[in-house]
This record gives C-alpha cells, sequence and structure tokens, in this order.
C-alpha cells in the first residue's frame, strides 16, 4: 500500500477510536442524566448522581473535541460539507450540550425544588437528545446525505431538517440513547448504594434488551437499503476531489464489504456480545465488568457501521458520484503525517489522564458524604 493510503487508513480507524471513545465516555455522562430522575427519586438521591460522574463529565468532553478535530484536519472537505448543510441540526446539538455545564454547576446554587427540578430536567433533555442526534447522523449516511458539489467544489445542501429525521435514521438515534442509557446505568450502579443502585439494575436491562432490539432489526433493515458502490475513480492513496469519480446505489451494496472479508461480522458479534454481556454482569451485580463489556457494545456497533461505509464517509443521495470518500476527502500526506505524530503522543496520554481520574475516584458516593458538602454538586 502507497504511504498516503495507508496514511489515509490509518486515520479512518483513528476516526473510529475517536468516535467510540466519544461514544462511551460521553454517553455514559449523558445516560446517567437522561435516567437522573428515575434512579433519583429525591433531591439528595439525584445529588449522588450527578456526584458519580462530577469528577469526570468535563474531561470526558475531550474526546468530543478530539472527535470534531479530528474530522476538521484529517478529513477538511467532510467537516465542511456537513457544517455548511447541517444548521439546524448542529444549532440543536450545541444548545442542548450548554445545558449539560449549566446544569451541573447552577442546580445546586438554589436551594429550591422548582429551581432544582428545572435543572434536573435540562439534564435529562441535555442529555438525551444529543445521543438521538448521534445515532441518526450514522443512520443517514446509510440514506446518503443530499448534497453536491457545484464546478468549484461548494457543496450544496438540498435537504430540509425534517427530512433527516427519517425511520431508519430515528431507529439508529434511539440505538445510541438505548446503549447511554445502559452505560449511565452501569455508572451508576458502580457508584451507588441500595435503592439507587436496584432502580439502576432495572433500568440497565430494559436498555439492554432495547439495544439488542433495535441493533437486530436495523441489521434486518439494512438489506432493504440500497448501498452505495464505487464503479470508478482514480483508487487510493492519490490526490483527487469527488468531481474524478463514478458511483453507482445498488441493492446490498452495504453487505459487500461483509461479503468480501468474513472476519468483519466480528463486529456486529463484539456489539450484541457487549450488549448481552452488560445485561448479564450487571444483573449478576458485576456491574465493572458490565461497564467494560457496555464499552465492548459501542465499539461493535459503530465499527459495524464504518465496516459497512468503507471507503465511503458522506454518501451523497443528490448526486452519487460526488459522495465523499476516504480517498478524496481527507488532507495532504504531511498533515496526515503531522497528526499522526501528535496523535501517537496526545492520545495514550488522555487514555492514561482518564484511567487515572477513575482510578482516584473510585469507591461509592453516599449521601451523608455530600449532604452538607458546599463544594460537592
Amino acid at each position: 500500500m502507497e504511504p498516503y493510503a495507508a496514511l489515509q487508513v490509518i486515520w479512518w480507524l483513528l476516526l473510529g477510536v475517536l468516535l467510540s471513545g466519544l461514544a462511551v465516555m460521553v454517553g455514559m455522562d449523558m445516560g446517567v442524566g437522561t435516567i437522573l430522575r428515575y434512579v433519583g427519586r429525591s433531591d439528595l438521591e439525584r445529588r449522588v448522581a450527578l456526584n458519580i460522574i462530577g469528577p469526570h463529565w468535563d474531561g470526558n468532553q475531550v474526546w468530543f473535541v478530539l472527535g470534531g478535530g479530528a474530522v476538521f484536519a484529517a478529513f477538511p472537505l467532510i467537516y465542511a460539507t456537513a457544517f455548511s448543510g447541517f444548521y439546524v441540526v448542529m444549532l440543536l446539538l450545541l444548545w442542548t450540550m450548554i445545558l449539560r455545564p449549566l446544569g451541573f454547576e447552577y442546580r445546586s446554587k438554589i436551594d429550591s425544588p422548582v429551581w432544582r427540578n428545572a435543572w434536573d430536567w435540562a439534564l435529562l433533555v441535555s442529555g438525551a437528545v444529543p445521543m438521538v442526534v448521534f445515532g441518526a447522523a450514522f443512520g443517514n449516511l446509510f440514506h446518503g446525505v443530499p448534497f453536491h458539489f457545484e464546478w468549484n467544489l461548494t457543496s450544496v445542501y438540498t435537504g430540509s431538517f425534517l427530512g433527516l429525521l427519517n425511520p431508519f435514521a430515528i431507529l439508529c438515534g434511539l440505538l445510541a440513547l438505548a446503549l447511554s442509557v445502559m452505560m449511565g446505568a452501569l455508572t451508576v450502579m458502580n457508584g451507588a448504594e441500595g435503592v439507587m443502585q436496584q432502580r439502576a439494575r432495572t433500568l440497565l436491562q430494559v436498555a439492554a434488551v432495547a439495544a439488542v432490539a433495535l441493533f437486530a432489526i436495523g441489521g434486518v433493515w439494512l438489506h432493504a437499503i440500497p448501498g452505495y458502490r464505487m464503479v470508478s475513480g482514480p483508487g487510493a492513496g492519490v490526490p483527487q476531489t469527488p468531481l474524478q469519480q463514478v458511483v453507482e446505489v445498488m441493492p446490498g451494496a452495504w453487505q459487500a464489504n461483509f461479503a468480501a472479508q468474513p472476519v468483519l461480522w466480528l463486529l456486529p458479534l463484539a456489539g450484541f456480545a457487549g450488549m448481552l454481556g452488560a445485561l448479564f454482569a450487571g444483573r449478576a451485580g458485576r456491574a465493572h465488568l458490565g461497564w467494560w463489556l457496555g464499552a465492548l457494545a459501542w465499539i461493535g456497533v459503530i465499527g459495524s457501521a464504518g465496516a459497512a461505509l468503507f471507503p465511503f464517509l458522506l454518501p451523497s443521495s443528490s448526486d452519487p458520484s460526488v459522495s465523499l470518500t476516504l480517498w478524496n476527502a481527507s488532507s495532504s500526506r504531511l498533515t496526515l503525517s503531522w497528526m499522526l505524530g501528535m496523535a501517537l503522543v496526545f492520545v495514550p496520554l488522555i487514555l492514561w489522564y482518564t484511567s487515572w481520574a477513575f482510578w482516584v475516584m473510585r469507591g461509592k458516593v453516599r449521601p451523608e458524604a455530600i449532604a452538607h458538602d458546599e463544594h460537592a454538586y
């Protein structure tokens, strides 16, 4: 493989790693926010749930920044096309994400049931909506996104916000929400005791079963969605634009990579194994093991989507031949080389300090410890 093509593939894999890290770490925090009003029936119980993720939620946002930064630097054409077309979606995501830090920081500032109840609802919305958007984004990729390019490579988006809410995208959004709730429930089980732990176990069972069902339905449904196939183009590792290729839409194309490389079936199997493993581990009281199996579920789901789409990153439903792929949307060889060097230094560093923070802050959060603590959430 040519060095430039190898760099492109490496960054495609790294993007998958970053998106998986985002889903696991940020999804865990958002899952706790989504289930906050169920696992916590009193103000003190909700404070316990918030303080379980209190030391980590803001640090976990690093994965959100890393994911967006990787797309911006490694695949700038994807970044420009997506952000120029999805204004409403991006604003929805932005405003709900803004609610999260406000909810954490301001909820306990006033000792008023009305005030705190309003912020509890804000944390629920800011936890659930971004995960639905995250999953729906993946779902829309399989249908294709309505955009095309003009002669000077200016992207033109021809769709609407409601058009993005197609049934398959909604199913993918619900799958992401179910996985987030599953991870949030396991996190509460790890950090709480007594009745809160029991409520979280109940939610874990519901969310895990829902995730298995939605993932299975999505896999069957995908067989009925016509996929994209590269007919001709400059190939891998060659500087190119989206105007130099021919792409056709044909039935069964999204399964072509799995047929050509049967080892890829391990990815959806890992997704199912992670969901079921997290369910049974949680029911057995082994929430720590369940959390890691939940992370495996996320990796299997995102890996399955990436394997099916490869080499497409942003297919176009308006003009399939201008679809953005790994080969025509990436940065230069020099940029990818410098970025790889930085990633080899900083990604392990992030993994190290994240692991260290969780190790230092391990253990249960007890109500009596935070009831009169001015520094607790």
